[in-house]
């Protein structure tokens, strides 16, 4: 079974503590490729059946590969998202062929957002966004649990809050 911890508790002595995304979200994209991919073959066999022939109508298959690499893909993806607190800022790391680690301060941070769509909410999940005056170092952490979700917002913003006292 795989889980959504990527490392030890919180800003160890090693390192950051890196928390994973929760499963939910990998669950999610992997139904909503499987429900893309069966629309795809649907469609495709029959419009290849009305219009070549019922034997054409077997080419519909083709989505079985795309579908998947795409499900391995999904997975990669999913473990290579990953997030630390640490005493000044936040680490936000994601990427498999390119990866990227972004570090949003504490105290540049203007404000943090929990949104939630209507496929997310049905999933249990929630996204976190991060808004600093630099329109490039805006980050997002996705799939979390509301409770975690709003845990981090209430903690992001505290520690914002305490930082900018001084500027």
């Amino acid at each position: 079974m795989e889980t959504g911890t990527s490392g030890g508790a919180r800003g160890g002595a090693d390192g950051p503590g890196w928390v994973g995304l929760p499963v939910g979200l990998l669950t999610m994209r992997r139904l909503l490729l499987v429900m893309w991919a069966a629309l795809s073959a649907i469609g495709t066999g029959v419009l290849l059946g009305l219009l070549a022939g019922p034997a054409w109508a077997a080419f519909a298959v083709v989505w079985v590969a795309p579908a998947a690499w795409c499900w391995v893909l999904l997975g990669r993806n999913w473990r290579s998202w990953r997030y630390a607190e640490r005493a000044d800022d936040l680490l936000i790391s994601r990427g498999v062929m390119w990866r990227q680690e972004t570090v949003v301060p504490y105290g540049r941070m203007q404000l943090v957002e929990v949104t939630s769509g209507p496929l997310e909410r049905r999933f249990g999940l929630a996204t976190v966004q991060l808004h600093t005056a630099a329109a490039t170092t805006d980050a997002t952490i996705p799939g979390l649990v509301p409770a975690e979700a709003e845990r981090l917002r209430d903690r992001l913003t505290e520690l914002g809050e305490a930082r900018s006292a001084g500027l």
